[in-house]
């Protein structure tokens, strides 16, 4: 079988790729400032909670109604690029705002002060990561550059990885700055307006063709109500696909069990290792996150890639997701008081669960659109990017509402002395260790009947194909009509498949 297939120049990928590292720059080092809430200004457990909640819930909202405007924006400069644009500024202004924090502040006053500023950063992620994200999936059609064009974004993506936890250092450090807070004050300066431009780069760099001339659904007041049901139609639409409820399961339990816990890594070694001494923990925190991103970068990605031609995609994530179950279960034996060098054993082990998961996700889910424009004729890159977004966010939501609770749950109080609390830390070590990897097994699960293969796949753009050229013969016909009667010609004639997976 063969099929036309698109080849992206290398510097297409790299344009892509430095938009990843600004989205996953932002939050990277927002997880690192976050401490400095609890730790530093007094925010109690249920305050960090709804801080890592709300926000989330709301992007999680605006992100279907993102995704719908771009996939139907007629447009001179296309259907994505002046969003990613304008969103890049959007989060690199609030960002600043967002930690302009102040000890001698009232509590409530800095809960609600963060709390609005952090809405504003979450829209412009929206209005940036949306039809970011899609312009990946539009990049190519073929099976594998797919792979090789997220694998090229996430490698760049994970140096956000391995420059946040230096923060740790910086942060920290009284030669560097006087407390935390004015730490996060001046810092976030510096990582916002590098992360805008990176933002930028996407809306600046990668090609777009004009959308003025195309059927798109119009965008205007009056069909406000129709566009809502549309969006909603589209939701079940998506989700009747089962590879890509597949999908989105797998990476909410993956991610967010994760995330859930990734929250806990400071009081985790500051508390488990150095009994609660945090200048005492020098450059461990940040090495823990510093070493994993390395991991990822030069071990986990070049291994996923290479696994995801050689055995396929789905096997390749059993595989990376299988190596992180070992990672897991040798960090709750390598976490020894004294000995913080032992934990390093772990993390090749470790890194290859988050670490591998967006390279073949991503790269998966562009396969899965090409069922869906093979069901409905529509290419929905933006509204299939929201709704797989849609469910990370949600699920993040979760998982830091969840962050609180286990701090609450496990009794946990910075203020006390690691001997007063022991069995509250060593409950911290435990969640920190067999949550994630509960959530992994069960994502294990899931993705065992993932039935997308390179075969599949190939089949698939060969019918799209077909179609796109029967309907350029036979333009005269109207497009929906033209659309069915195709679909059902090539269902019979060619392949005894049914590609309506549900």
């Amino acid at each position: 079988m063969s099929t036309k297939t698109k080849k992206v120049p290398f510097g297409q990928k790299l344009a892509f790729g430095i938009g990843m590292f600004a989205n996953q720059m932002f939050p990277a080092i927002m997880g690192i400032f976050m401490v400095v809430l609890v730790q530093d200004l007094g925010f109690p457990g249920w305050m960090w909670g709804v801080i890592f909640f709300a926000p989330r819930i709301f992007d999680s909202i605006t992100d279907p109604i993102m995704g719908f405007i771009s996939d139907n924006t007629k447009s001179k400069w296309g259907r994505r690029r002046q969003y990613v644009l304008l969103g890049a500024v959007i989060m690199g202004v609030s960002y600043i705002f967002m930690w302009q924090l102040f000890k001698e502040n009232s509590l409530q006053f800095n809960f609600w002060y963060f709390f609005l500023w952090s809405i504003v950063f979450y829209l412009g992620l929206t209005f940036f990561s949306v039809p970011y994200v899609a312009m990946g999936y539009e990049m190519s059609d073929d099976f594998h550059e797919r792979t090789n064009i997220m694998a090229v974004a996430q490698w760049i993506g994970q140096w956000a990885w391995v420059i946040a936890p230096l923060f740790w250092i910086i942060m920290y450090d009284p030669d560097w700055f006087p407390s935390a807070e004015e730490a996060v004050r001046q810092l976030s300066i510096w990582v916002a307006i590098p992360c805008a431009i990176c933002a930028m780069v996407p809306a600046l760099f990668l090609k777009s063709n004009s959308t003025i001339d195309e059927d798109y659904e119009p965008l205007n007041i009056a069909n406000i109500g129709n566009s809502l049901v549309k969006i909603y139609n589209s939701f079940i639409e998506a989700f009747k696909i089962k590879e890509f409820r597949q999908l989105c399961g797998a990476t909410f339990l993956i991610f967010n069990a994760f995330n859930t816990v990734a929250a806990l890594t400071f009081f985790v070694i500051v508390y488990k290792l150095f009994n609660g001494d945090a200048e005492a923990t020098g450059i461990w925190v940040s090495l823990f996150g510093c070493l994993s991103a390395l991991g990822t970068t030069f071990i986990v990605i070049p291994i996923v890639t290479w696994m995801s031609k050689t055995y396929g995609k789905k096997n390749a994530f059993l595989l990376a997701q299988g190596i992180s179950i070992i990672g897991y279960i040798m960090l709750y034996f390598l976490f020894i008081p004294g000995k913080p060098w032992m934990y390093i054993i772990a993390l090749p082990f470790f890194s290859f669960g988050i670490g591998s998961l967006f390279t073949i996700m991503m790269s998966m889910t562009a396969d899965v659109i090409d069922v869906d424009e093979l069901n409905t004729g529509k290419r929905r890159e933006g509204i299939f990017g929201a709704i797989y977004w849609w469910m990370v966010k949600v699920g993040f939501a979760i998982a830091g509402a969840l962050s609180g609770v286990i701090i609450d749950f496990v009794g946990f109080d910075p203020d006390l002395v690691t001997t007063d609390q022991q069995l509250a830390v060593d409950g911290l070590h435990a969640f920190f260790c067999f949550f994630p990897m509960a959530g992994t097994l069960i994502a294990m699960y899931i993705m065992k009947s993932y039935s997308i293969t390179q075969e599949r796949a190939t089949e698939i753009r060969i019918l799209l194909d077909k179609r796109a050229n029967t309907i350029s013969v036979n333009n005269g016909n109207k497009p929906d009509e033209d659309l069915r009667s195709i679909e059902i010609n090539i269902n019979e004639t060619t392949t005894s498949k049914k590609y309506n997976v549900s």
